[in-house]
């Protein structure tokens, strides 16, 4: 059956049908994930159509999957970050769902007390094993809407669960009526999609997804899981790891709305950022992430990053993304969480330089060296560490940084040359730390007297 495209503008087939594929042995994909070696990346040169959704948001599994991966947060901490996702989404909802643990009483108390709070945005939502008797928990909470663990490759239905894919195919099916007729909206996750037989297992169950969803007037989600990080968005590359070919067939093949299509990947192989954009530029609306990445193994995809990827996208600088910055600072102080220093966004050195070449630059002029006005969105100005590298350049950002000079300072000046060859003294001793405030603050005072004196008489 063909039928006219009106948004291109040609004739294409509309009718697609692929059955379940049975078979008796699992598909591991071994030519491409042989354990032994790196996985591999084939191509076929198939490249799909770049689709971006009208609408697009971001999910966030900080309470579920990120829980996973470090001590649980306390009912308090989960309140307090929750508000702040309300405040980074804004009104208008860019963080559109938070996902949560229905199962202790912790989990249920921290669901209540945001749920007080009464927001439209973020919604929140539960996570259920696909287990008919964990609707009562999702039913007790009032909540509209449940993630439901439908794992895909065959790693999952054969090695792990012991079922053949018809068996796993009716119990899926089974849960999603039950979730139904209870009036609850099922969001299924395609656990494992990069290692799945797309053709074989996925479109075909996303198939009878959209029956079910048609036939009950309920909208049934699908949030599609990278659990591996094998994702890859090169055009032209094979699936199962083909994000781009995963999304387009989805929608093309299985007929789910982009709406209805939700990406959930992992970092294993520093593509989750780039992965989670692809979906998006591919016809996914929903980007599913959590907070500075925190998860399994290498982590989730990043919330704050993907802020920054949508409004690159959009050019929506109605975000108030020093928010950002709130975050990081309550996840150090309150919750005594460690962020790696260079962690982009949210590091306490993603813009502070040291090497003496580029201080140099960062001198003349703010924009050569920080990545954008880094003072204005995050309310973190541009700042510099002294090491080995650093030179009289850096020694004057440092100083002008961190005190009030003036401008005729330059690199050149006898107590800045002093400063500078105490540093050098330093590394040639053996020393392999930064130098620190309090040292550098000494320093100043010993070489640059005038300068507090200057403070003190105004």
């Amino acid at each position: 059956m063909l039928r006219f495209n009106d948004l291109r503008r040609c004739l294409e087939q509309d009718d697609y049908t692929f059955e379940l594929q049975d078979i008796k042995e699992p598909n591991l994909f071994r030519d491409i994930f042989s354990y032994g070696q790196v996985p591999k990346v084939p191509f076929n040169y198939r490249l799909s159509p770049m689709d971006p959704p009208e609408e697009i948001w971001i999910t966030d599994t900080t309470f579920r999957d990120g829980q996973q991966s470090r001590p649980p947060f306390t009912v308090k901490q989960i309140v307090d970050l929750y508000e702040m996702l309300h405040q980074l989404g804004g009104k208008r909802g860019l963080i559109r769902q938070c996902e949560f643990f229905l199962y202790s009483d912790k989990d249920k108390e921290a669901v209540n007390k945001c749920l007080e709070k009464g927001y439209s945005y973020p919604e929140i939502t539960g996570w259920i094993r696909a287990n008919k008797k964990d609707f009562k928990l999702v039913k007790e909470m009032g909540l509209k809407e449940t993630g439901i663990l439908t794992s895909a490759s065959d790693y999952h239905i054969f090695l792990k669960l012991g079922k053949s894919r018809q068996q796993a195919l009716e119990e899926y099916l089974d849960i999603v009526r039950a979730a139904l007729e209870e009036g609850i909206i099922p969001r299924c996750h395609f656990e494992d999609v990069t290692r799945a037989d797309f053709y074989g297992f996925v479109v075909p169950f996303a198939q009878e997804l959209m029956k079910l969803s048609e036939e009950s007037k309920i909208p049934v989600k699908i949030r599609v899981c990278d659990t591996m990080g094998y994702g890859v968005g090169y055009p032209g590359a094979m699936l199962p790891r083909s994000v781009p070919g995963i999304i387009y067939g989805l929608i093309h093949f299985a007929k789910v709305p982009s709406q209805k299509l939700e990406w959930h990947g992992h970092n294993d192989f520093y593509c989750a950022v780039s992965n989670a954009t692809t979906a998006w530029l591919y016809g996914c609306s929903g980007v599913n992430g959590t907070l500075l990445g925190i998860g399994e193994r290498t982590g989730n995809t990043p919330i704050e990053a993907l802020v920054i990827e949508y409004m690159s996208l959009r050019g929506d600088d109605s975000i108030d993304t020093t928010i950002i910055t709130d975050i990081a600072e309550y996840f150090r102080k309150e919750i005594g969480h460690h962020i790696p220093p260079n962690q982009p966004l949210v590091g306490e050195n993603f813009n502070v330089t040291l090497a003496g070449i580029h201080l140099d630059g960062l001198l003349k002029n703010e924009e050569i060296y920080n990545i954008f006005d880094t003072r204005k969105l995050l309310k973190i100005p541009p700042g510099v560490a002294v090491n080995d590298k650093s030179g009289a350049a850096g020694i004057l950002h440092w100083i002008k940084t961190n005190l009030s000079v003036r401008d005729e300072l330059t690199k050149s000046h006898p107590g800045i040359i002093k400063i500078r060859d105490w540093v050098t003294e330093q590394y040639a001793r053996g020393r392999v730390t930064v130098v620190s405030h309090e040292e550098m603050l000494e320093q100043t005072k010993k070489h640059l007297p005038e300068l507090f004196e200057t403070q003190k008489a105004s």
